[in-house]
């Protein structure tokens, strides 16, 4: 169960992101407070702290985050924040940006990639961080000597959301048998043995947007 605490100075948000995250199995929220100050005491377990843009400052997020490699931290924004900037230099595990109207499953999955290490977010308001995001500062072009087939980006672009392979399956309309043979498939490709080196590869060679 992954661990998440919820930062919003808006009632009504923290409920709402609550109420939103209470359907995924894989997701617990165990605490929800307007302000990183009154956060202090309930880092320690946290595996993932979502964050409004207006609930922090640069200086508090830094000092708030301070010895906190473990944790993944994902901004809920409307716009791009000049504070959210501060997230690209952070020592966090990872880091990523969804617009406040994310649905559950895009939370839930982007929890579960955050959780797993991976940059994740709306392409939108990434492209200010792209630059000096320092998942892509190696990024690579070269082609794979075997590419992928469409339907095996298709399934690595969906573990990219950190979805398991039943959800791969329901929402390709596809068997779960299928997803584990693409998935087999992929690995082999991209020379990974897990998803997440999977989903690292396709980062670098340019067939994962997240």
């Amino acid at each position: 169960m992954i661990r998440v605490a919820l930062v919003a100075s808006a009632m009504a948000l923290r409920t709402g992101l609550r109420a939103l995250l209470a359907a995924s199995e894989a997701v617990e929220v165990v605490a929800e407070v307007p302000s990183l100050d009154d956060l202090d005491l309930l880092l320690a377990g946290i595996d993932v702290l979502v964050l409004a843009a207006d609930s922090y400052s640069p200086p508090e997020l830094v000092q708030a985050t301070e010895g906190l490699e473990g944790v993944a931290l994902l901004l809920l924004t409307s716009f791009e924040s000049q504070a959210a900037r501060t997230f690209s230099r952070l020592p966090v595990r990872a880091w990523g940006v969804l617009p406040v109207e994310a649905s559950p499953d895009e939370l839930s999955a982007a929890i579960q990639a955050l959780h797993q290490g991976l940059l994740v977010g709306d392409p939108n308001l990434m492209e200010p961080f792209l630059p000096i995001a320092p998942e892509l500062a190696d990024f690579e072009t070269e082609t794979l000597d075997e590419p992928l087939t469409g339907r095996e980006t298709e399934v690595l672009q969906l573990l990219a959301q950190g979805l398991a392979n039943k959800q791969i399956a329901l929402s390709l309309g596809i068997s779960e048998h299928t997803v584990k043979f693409h998935v087999s498939s992929i690995y082999s490709k991209l020379g990974a043995s897990n998803r997440t080196e999977a989903v690292r590869q396709g980062i670098r060679k340019g067939l994962v947007l997240l």
